[in-house]
């Protein structure tokens, strides 16, 4: 990979300064919570998979995947995306309301994951404190187009800026609701019951309680409001604010090599050569390039971050 090729698909993308925040982990939670509104998103969930019993998989499972689509060489993105539609065809979802039976990868389906995702991903870090502009916004949505391509939709499938996201969520707002696996998957992303393996963090589950809840007061209000999972106390939304900004200053603070043992193997090492790779092209990388520039112009440009 060229310098020139890294600056146009890697480290000058809004997708980086978003997806490699050490928020994102709240962000994650958030995007669970939005897209558990959808029933046969939701349904589809729990009938493929043991979320209750595995409830990090999916989570980490969707991080590897958002950060080999954004960060990976376009190989590893299409090694992985590969994988997942190829799991998507074989599973299907019952409709207990209809008796319907539904494919895993419709395109609906795919859509409001996906949208689902990436605007929580951009909600809760520019919450935080990522300043964009109106252009970058439109720029990172415009970005995300292609990662939706991995999972099987087309580019123009999904909104492309700021205008079209909000557009599609008032439009799709109806076909949502809150059935009983919604109401008990954001019950267990506020106050997780730990699986067998992982009993002995039960004494802790308190630690989780301030992430959920951070990730369930940046849903929109008229998410929250078909929940009501927590009450709607005046101020808590400076506060929420406040404590987004807290809470990554706190993780910055743990050296990466330790934050990052929370992800899948493969997700570290991907990380681990994603910097290699820039250390090679004469990149210099600090705080996860949450901020990069260009050193100077021309075909031999450095890309540091700031």
């Amino acid at each position: 990979m060229s310098t020139r090729e890294l600056i146009v698909h890697g480290p000058e993308t809004v997708s980086w300064r978003v997806v490699l925040d050490p928020l994102m982990v709240v962000a994650g939670v958030r995007a669970l919570m939005l897209q558990a509104l959808h029933p046969t998103t939701m349904r589809g969930v729990w009938q493929n998979s043991n979320f209750l019993e595995e409830p990090l998989d999916r989570l980490f499972n969707t991080a590897n995947f958002v950060a080999v689509t954004t960060v990976g060489t376009p190989e590893q993105a299409d090694e992985l995306g590969a994988r997942v539609r190829a799991v998507h065809k074989r599973l299907r979802i019952k409709d207990p309301d209809t008796g319907r039976t539904h494919h895993v990868d419709d395109p609906e389906l795919l859509r409001w994951v996906h949208c689902a995702e990436v605007a929580s991903y951009l909600e809760v870090i520019t919450r935080r404190g990522l300043r964009l502009t109106p252009e970058e916004i439109d720029r990172y949505y415009d970005e995300q187009r292609h990662t939706a391509t991995y999972v099987g939709l087309h580019a123009e499938d999904v909104p492309g800026d700021a205008a079209a996201m909000a557009a599609y969520f008032e439009a799709f707002r109806t076909e949502l609701r809150v059935i009983p696996e919604s109401r008990a998957t954001v019950r267990f992303l506020l106050w997780p019951k730990m699986p067998r393996k992982l009993r002995f963090l039960a004494p802790f589950t308190f630690v989780w309680f301030p992430i959920g809840a951070m990730a369930y007061y940046t849903l929109p209000k008229w998410a929250r409001d078909l929940y009501g999972s927590l009450p709607e106390i005046p101020g808590v939304q400076p506060l929420v604010t406040l404590g987004l900004k807290l809470n990554r200053f706190a993780v910055l603070a743990v050296p990466a090599e330790i934050r990052g043992r929370a992800f899948k193997p493969e997700t570290r090492e991907l990380m681990r050569d994603v910097h290699r790779r820039l250390a090679a092209l004469g990149i210099r990388s600090r705080r996860n390039l949450q901020k990069v520039r260009v050193d100077r112009p021309g075909p031999d440009a450095r890309v540091a971050a700031g």
